[in-house]
């Protein structure tokens, strides 16, 4: 390419949201192929929290600093950001502001002489980033590469976004670990994964883990008379729970490890959840985007202390030992493994070429090897205006093998032809002093959430090329 073909003016690149295994990679394959293309690179420190302050006046400062090859050329390796991360939310005007927040971003992109700006993040910097785009107009073009250890945000062709695969990866070993503590010591252990609104890294965890059981918000919604999603019933998660437990241990098993998305919360039904969890919920505050702060929430102990109430209720049956572990902070900043490193890679590159080949307005994607951007215009649910949510499918074959796998409380569980089945809910029933036609009554209600058994060839259909090229999700 030649020099009269590349975009005039600096390259910007900051970080926002969460950490994510691969951003380091993103920004120096971003930052070499600027370089080569003799285009200045600006990095800029914290996310959009310092463009918003209007006091970014000069590179090389505490707030951004050149970069160049020399400065990226093995930090792909290392996990973190080392251009540092924030939450700042640049699209909402605070009442002391006298000036609005996204005016100062682009005043202060000016003033640095960035005409291209390369934004590396999840659904909520995914959000700033499109519209950064629309107030700027062409004064500033913008990309943005998806990152999130939740892997929620709807992508081109189904593809995973950069970090997950490592937290996933990590976590598994982490669940591996309680899993022979679990079994050492006779006792059961709740971890609770990240995934504010789906449940794809808790479901990645338990899945390869081999886990005792997985619980995802996605599992439990049905829709009501109008169409809508319900709400999840607090009793219905720790009834699931209970059910296993008793399960198990009907097997002669008294261990198990529960991986648990910590999204459940945010679906509960607000008129079923404990007095005492409400409290703690009502005081963990919120974030500059309007998030809940789920790390300030004691999601596992408030599930713990559900299950022990429970079993308050069945006499008969002595409760294990019930340990709550969060399996998160511990994902999301190790080091990157060869899959998100080659990833990364690739979409740092294709970010930064796309803009010096006057790109403009796309999440940068990868479909299998190609390059598959995607318009800021489709980010978009129409519903709520803002970025779309990818979700688990419970109707997959992914979900449904997973679920297959799990010890729960299972419609065939009540089979009454089956004398293999008679005899386990008669155990079932005995170790809770229970009567079958009792523990029939008490944990039956869960089966309504139990998918059909799975159709290879249904699932074959609905998971043909046709709709993986086409990004359809059903």
């Amino acid at each position: 390419m030649t020099s009269q073909g590349i975009r005039k003016g600096n390259l910007g690149i900051l970080v926002g949201g969460g950490p994510a295994p691969g951003i380091n990679s993103v920004i120096a394959a971003a930052t070499i192929r600027a370089r080569l293309a003799g285009v200045q690179v600006i990095g800029i420190q914290d996310g959009f929290r310092n463009l918003m302050t209007g006091e970014l006046l000069h590179v090389d400062g505490v707030r951004a600093r050149n970069l160049d090859i020399r400065d990226v050329s093995r930090v792909h390796f290392r996990g973190g950001s080392f251009l540092g991360i924030s939450r700042a939310n640049p699209t909402v005007n605070p009442e002391s502001s006298q000036k609005p927040p996204m005016e100062i971003v682009i005043d202060t992109l000016h003033r640095l002489g960035i005409t291209m700006l390369i934004t590396i993040g999840g659904d909520d910097t995914a959000y700033s980033a499109a519209e950064l785009s629309n107030a700027t107009g062409e004064g500033v073009h913008v990309v943005h590469v998806p990152k999130t250890i939740d892997n929620d945000l709807k992508l081109p062709g189904l593809v995973d976004t950069f970090g997950y695969q490592t937290a996933r990866h990590v976590g598994t070993q982490l669940v591996r670990d309680l899993m022979t503590d679990a079994e050492t010591s006779t006792r059961w252990y709740f971890a609770i994964a990240m995934g504010r609104k789906a449940g794809h890294l808790a479901l990645g965890i338990g899945k390869a883990a081999g886990a005792t059981v997985t619980i995802i918000p996605e599992e439990f919604t049905q829709k009501d008379k109008d169409g809508n999603d319900t709400k999840v019933e607090f009793d219905d998660i720790i009834n699931t729970l209970v059910g296993a437990i008793i399960k198990r241990r009907a097997s002669d098993r008294g261990h198990g490890v529960v991986v648990i998305a910590e999204g459940v919360l945010l679906n509960l039904n607000p008129k079923t959840i404990p007095k005492a969890a409400k409290k703690e919920i009502e005081s963990a505050g919120f974030d500059a985007h309007g998030h809940l702060r789920l790390a300030n929430i004691d999601i596992g102990g408030l599930i713990r202390s559900g299950v022990y109430a429970r079993f308050k209720q069945i006499p008969g049956f002595d409760p294990p030992s019930i340990q709550a572990k969060n399996v998160g902070y511990e994902l999301r900043c190790v080091d990157p493994i060869p899959f998100d490193i080659e990833y990364t890679r690739d979409l740092g590159y294709c970010a930064a070429k796309h803009l010096l080949e006057n790109g403009d307005r796309v999440v940068v994607a990868l479909d299998r090897g190609h390059f598959t951007p995607m318009s800021f215009d489709d980010l978009y649910d129409p519903k709520t205006n803002r970025t779309a949510v990818r979700m688990v499918d419970t109707e997959s074959a992914r979900y449904a093998i997973a679920r297959r796998y799990m010890v729960r409380i299972r419609r065939d569980d009540f089979d009454s032809t089956d004398p293999s089945k008679i005899n386990m809910l008669e155990r079932m029933a005995r170790i809770c002093g229970l009567s079958p036609d009792e523990f029939r009554a008490e944990f039956m209600p869960l089966t309504r959430f139990e998918k059909p058994p799975l159709d290879l060839e249904r699932s074959a259909c609905e998971g043909s090329e046709g709709d993986l090229l086409h990004g359809v999700q059903r």
